[in-house]
């Protein structure tokens, strides 16, 4: 709400608000957020509109009628990394280092940004190997919110923990033993909830650039080359006097890139392709309808192999 309807709405007169220039805001949003979000902006709008048409303050809802765009499938959308990848490549180029237990958690459980950073110390059983999602962090207008609950009744549940992460939990929390009213166990230097938006783009985008998964940073005759695509697919060049500066200059400018969603993607892919059943998948990813389960991670990736064998007789 305020993000995106008090942000665009506020100064307006209730009785000038017409069906196109609602229909406008709509199509603008679609443009930049998610349908999902587009969808929740048009029903928050909605709600004051019928309101004041029940109090008699205008004389029709401007927003019946409005259309949310349908999703544009985008060559960027639900990027899979490997397990390898994620593990001998993105972990390790994590900068500062407090955060790659972080990273390694989110990969290798299936949590949503906001059920990650709500975990708790009392909701991790090491040596039970598990983790119990109950709560979760949102963010508004870049002030962080704890919440109780999780996204949906199904989103609490309990996933299992790799041998591995176990033991790096074991280490992270002995370095960075969880404080606060909460217990959090992932914060930030000053022992906050981690933000989001600072987070992207000062640890996830470098980290991706570092890993060899966003543009590249190559050393030519002792300086630093940054090479990136813009939005349109052309290739960029510009060279620094330190590493630090290019890759700094290609999370920032290189276009797509893996999301931190995109972790949670290829997790429910890994456990598909190693033959997880659907209902067992869906319970482990937090989905209410098992549907949701299908239509994203029951597909297997691509084996042209495999075809080959089948049709080459």
């Amino acid at each position: 709400m305020r993000n995106h309807v008090l942000a665009q709405w506020e100064k307006w007169q209730l009785g000038k608000i017409d069906h196109l220039s609602v229909q406008t805001w709509v199509s603008s949003l679609s443009d930049k957020r998610s349908r999902a979000t587009v969808a929740e902006c048009k029903r928050l709008m909605s709600g004051v509109m019928r309101s004041a048409v029940k109090n008699r303050l205008i004389g029709i809802d401007p927003t019946v009628g409005v259309r949310v765009p349908g999703r544009r499938v985008r060559d960027t959308d639900e990027r899979i990394v490997t397990r390898e990848d994620v593990r001998q490549r993105l972990v390790p180029a994590v900068q500062p280092i407090r955060y790659r237990t972080f990273v390694a958690t989110a990969a290798f459980t299936g949590l949503r940004w906001g059920e990650a950073i709500g975990l708790c110390r009392d909701v991790v059983d090491l040596d039970g190997r598990t983790a119990r999602v109950i709560r979760t962090v949102t963010e508004v207008a870049g002030q962080t919110e704890f919440k109780a609950f999780p996204k949906s009744r199904a989103g609490r549940r309990t996933v299992p923990l790799p041998d591995w992460l176990v033991d790096e939990l074991r280490k992270y929390m002995e370095l960075y033993p969880p404080d606060g009213p909460q217990g959090l166990i992932f914060t930030n230097a000053v022992g906050g909830a981690i933000r989001w938006t600072l987070f992207r783009s000062r640890v996830w985008r470098p980290a991706l650039v570092r890993a060899g998964l966003l543009g590249q940073v190559r050393e030519v005759d002792g300086k630093f080359e940054a090479v990136w695509s813009n939005e349109l697919g052309r290739t960029m060049v510009e060279t620094f006097g330190l590493e630090s500066e290019a890759v700094e200059h290609v999370a920032r400018n290189q276009h797509g890139g893996l999301r931190f969603h995109d972790l949670r993607h290829s997790y429910g892919t890994w456990l598909a392709d190693d033959g997880i059943v659907p209902n067992k998948l869906a319970k482990v990813m937090g989905h209410e309808d098992i549907a949701t389960t299908m239509e994203l991670y029951v597909r297997r990736t691509e084996d042209h192999d495999a075809i080959r064998d089948l049709l080459d007789w």
